[in-house]
């Protein structure tokens, strides 16, 4: 049954919150070091000051419930999501999926222009009907309970979610775990899928291609993803091995929370390594703060446990023949070269934009927004 729902957290645990931000203990800093071993303590300090002094949650807990929410049940597990459907009749409905350290929180500033492009200076021909979930075991569809949430297993519930709103076709976009969610919709359900579009893709190198067959740009995007890999993936490795030690820091301590996901904010867009080149503190602190008053830092970090427990039966299967759009940031973590997308992918746009990065509807909503309207414009039928 699909319920209602508004954020409204109580009073008590936002006193919790100020109480516990004015007891913060940091740790020291070796001399020099920046942000090279993490987040800098400084920066992290006023941050921290920040949230306890200045930081309004009510406000954008205001700005969160502009937008029609709703939760629902799947295979036992709450899912939440914004369901904002457009004034247009004719709008195509277009599923839209976050990852970590991410939220619907990433699409505030996307929400109104997808839905009602008229009102803002678009052509009301691109409107779209927006469904928007939070992951299971993110924020507001609140921890898992159970092994199993997956990728894949995640796609099945958003098809069902899907056809339980009654669409019958539909859109897919999606960036970070919201992209491999999406690809995996599309594998499942490609008779009611209109379209994928994502803005983060990796896939392995086809058996038969050759590093020396790339471009020059393209060959630089993957030296670059490798020392990412090297220097920048550790917490693939905690959270996709031990996320419930991990868990006991993030959610006892905001300070701790605050500094694991802001770090990513900053290194994964083209300001790095500092996230107000690219963030307001506001836009950062109300995605962390989401993650703090719905206690789920733990359960979303158990994602990358799950996927490495069923591995490739977490992606998509068979190659994926629904028409796909990829568009390409610079700060992004990844570069995948063209053609080894298009060994696993019917890519019909491909998009070099030159700014932005892992959280582009963030960062970027004009260019996120247009480049959406783009790959949909001819599949709208």
């Amino acid at each position: 049954m699909v319920e209602p729902f508004a954020v409204d957290v109580p009073d008590e645990v936002l006193d919790d919150l100020h109480e516990r931000l004015a007891r913060t203990r940091v740790p020291n800093q070796v001399d020099g070091a920046g942000w090279s071993q993490g987040t800098e303590l400084g920066y992290l300090q006023d941050l921290l000051a920040y949230w306890r002094d200045e930081f309004d949650w009510r406000a954008q807990e205001a700005r969160l419930n502009a937008f029609d929410q709703y939760r629902t049940e799947i295979e036992g597990q709450r899912i939440h999501f914004v369901h904002q459907r457009s004034p247009e009749p004719d709008a195509l409905p277009l599923l839209i999926s976050h990852g970590w350290p991410g939220s619907v929180v990433e699409f505030l500033d996307v929400i109104g222009p997808l839905t009602d492009p008229g009102a803002y200076g678009g052509d009301p021909a691109d409107a779209f009907h927006v469904i928007a979930p939070s992951l299971p075991g993110f924020a507001f569809s609140g921890p898992t309970h159970e092994p199993g949430w997956h990728p894949r297993r995640i796609a099945g519930a958003y098809v069902r979610l899907m056809a339980d709103l009654g669409y019958d076709r539909y859109g897919a976009q999606g960036g970070d775990w919201g992209s491999i969610v999406c690809a995996c919709v599309a594998d499942l359900d490609p008779a009611h899928v209109a379209g994928l579009h994502l803005n983060f893709i990796t896939v392995p190198k086809p058996p038969d291609a050759d590093v020396e067959d790339l471009t020059e740009d393209e060959r630089r995007g993957l030296a670059a993803q490798s020392e990412w890999r090297t220097t920048g993936a550790g917490y693939q490795e905690i959270q996709g091995t031990k996320p419930q030690s991990l868990g006991y820091g993030l959610e006892d301590s905001p300070a701790g929370l605050a500094a694991w996901i802001v770090e990513k904010f900053g290194a994964w867009s083209d300001g790095a390594p500092l996230p107000e080149a690219s963030f307001t503190r506001d836009q950062l602190l109300t995605n962390i703060t989401t993650y703090w008053v719905t206690a789920t830092a733990t359960s979303s970090a158990r994602i990358y446990y799950e996927m490495r427990q069923i591995g490739r039966g977490a992606l998509p299967q068979e190659y994926v023949d629904v028409p796909t759009g990829i568009a390409n940031f610079p700060g992004e973590v990844t570069r995948t070269p063209r053609a080894w997308v298009e060994h696993r992918y019917n890519v019909t746009h491909w998009t070099e934009h030159d700014r932005g990065g892992h959280f582009a509807a963030m960062q970027v909503p004009d260019l996120f927004v247009d480049d959406v309207r783009a790959f949909f414009r001819p599949l709208r039928g």
